[in-house]
């Protein structure tokens, strides 16, 4: 497997190379800070590497913008730098710099092509309070085949997204058991026993957590989530990302 350059800014933010093409996930680079609304969220941790320092970058893969744990203040400025972004049909009403996909809509930029496949923010219903989400898959000659979840908490999801790329080597999670309270104890985003649950039906993918520290909401630990892999045997799948610290994934 060609091995992809990654790096973990926080919380939902990686950066990695991809078939020449400078990508990034969910931009946040806030400092620590308070974003009030209906239900206030508290950023816990900084960026590991601001955006100023990271160079050029081609592509933003924005699995939403209504949260700021996934496009914070900073994180939307940049957007406009970006020459390609590639979110929902929402989130293109509201960011007119905006690429907007439907589930399984296709998007190709040089050598790769990108899937928007589908999320789902919470449980069944979900979209209504959380509005509509999406994930992405990425495929290229020479290159591993690649799944971003976004904010997914659907196991069945993935199941489907997997049935449909039987050949997904890495899978980029979302993690972190996101929980306001909004549907009680549902989690909006994987915990560490769907993320298993995820991890097995994404046969032999390597399994990279994101989105699982840095804001107050996010409800378990990545230890947690480590350990969930370890006492299933399945830890070795597991690719623990140090947020500043760039290394290749495969």
């Amino acid at each position: 497997m060609t091995q992809i350059p990654a790096l973990l800014i926080g919380g939902p933010t990686l950066h990695f190379t991809y078939a020449g093409l400078a990508i990034l996930t969910d931009p946040t680079f806030d400092e620590p800070g308070a974003y009030p609304g209906p239900i206030t969220l508290h950023k816990l941790v900084g960026p590991a590497v601001a955006a100023a320092d990271l160079g050029p970058v081609d592509v933003v893969l924005l699995s939403h913008d209504q949260h700021e744990d996934n496009l914070d203040s900073a994180g939307r400025a940049l957007l406009a730098e970006v020459p390609l972004v590639l979110g929902t049909p929402d989130s293109a009403e509201r960011i007119p710099h905006v690429t907007g996909l439907d589930p399984w809509q296709q998007h190709c930029v040089g050598d790769a092509m990108i899937t928007a496949v589908p999320a789902l923010h919470g449980p069944e219903g979900a979209e209504a309070l959380t509005g509509v989400v999406t994930g992405f898959i990425l495929e290229a000659a020479g290159e591993p085949t690649v799944y971003v979840s976004g904010d997914n908490a659907s196991v069945a999801l993935v199941r489907e997204i997997a049935e449909r790329f039987p050949r997904i080597e890495v899978a980029v999670l979302f993690t972190g058991a996101a929980n306001v309270g909004r549907f009680g104890d549902v989690d909006l985003t994987l915990n560490a026993r769907t993320a298993l649950e995820a991890a097995e039906a994404l046969a032999g993918a390597i399994i990279v957590p994101v989105h699982a520290e840095g804001w107050f909401h996010f409800s378990e630990t990545r230890d947690r989530l480590i350990g969930m892999f370890e006492h299933a045997g399945s830890a070795g799948r597991l690719r623990i990302l140090t947020p500043g610290e760039r290394v290749a994934i495969g």
